[in-house]
């Protein structure tokens, strides 16, 4: 079945959200086309808002007029969708596909929160312990990532656990510029510093990035906020 011309893809996104370009990446690794919807979320549309109506958040994928919410949900309806096309997103072995997403869960339950303290927080007590708790986990990821000679985290190929660490390879150096201190260095994780290059060049990725610079200031002004309000 040639899904290219039988099926129509939207995806409701917006222009700085990680988890919308998340979907971005694995819709390229299948080679989809489809149209995309930019939402302001200071004014949602109503078809955002009834595709949906729990959340009313991005993104959102409809698949021939059926909504599918949640980044890691819609990642994984894409990959099963299009089984046949493209890279495999989430591994055939069971076991495989659920230390993926074990893995991939491991991002925002325990990365990204200590990531998003250090970065919207003034240097103290408070940013240090921050930063200590986000290397402990950069550490387990890093020590993960060593377990073979794999390029990626899912083998040779982009897969479920690099989309969902995939936005911090270009997030990450914001903040460091931002903040004027190294969280990631080639010394403290050399497996980590390289996935970050690998990533950014991957083919399904690298023509698929928000714009630099603009995210660049919206950061600056997102930790302004923070530390004026602190």
């Amino acid at each position: 079945m040639d899904h290219q011309q039988e099926e129509k893809v939207q995806l409701f996104g917006m222009w700085a959200s990680p988890y919308v370009y998340k979907v971005k990446w694995a819709l390229s690794i299948k080679g989809m086309e489809y149209e995309y919807v930019e939402e302001d979320l200071g004014n949602k549309s109503g078809q955002l808002l009834e595709h949906n109506p729990v959340h009313k958040k991005v993104p959102v994928l409809v698949y021939n007029g059926r909504p599918v919410a949640e980044s890691d949900v819609i990642v994984q309806f894409i990959d099963d969708v299009w089984k046949g096309q493209g890279g495999r997103i989430l591994p055939e072995d069971p076991h495989e596909r659920a230390m993926a997403r074990f893995w991939a869960r491991f991002v925002p339950d325990k990365l990204s929160p200590p990531i998003w303290k250090w970065f919207t927080t003034a240097g103290g007590e408070e940013q240090e312990a921050a930063r200590e708790a986000a290397v402990e986990h950069l550490r387990v990821l890093e020590a993960e990532l060593n377990l073979g000679s794999n390029e990626f985290f899912g083998g040779d190929s982009v897969g479920l656990v690099d989309l969902s660490l995939g936005a911090l390879a270009y997030v990450i150096p914001m903040y460091e510029e931002i903040i004027g201190a190294r969280l990631i260095t080639e010394e403290m994780f050399p497996s980590l510093y390289a996935w970050m290059g690998r990533f950014l060049a991957a083919p399904p990725v690298k023509d698929h990035l928000p714009p630099m610079e603009e995210l660049k200031l919206r950061f600056r002004a997102i930790r302004e906020y923070f530390l004026k309000n602190a």
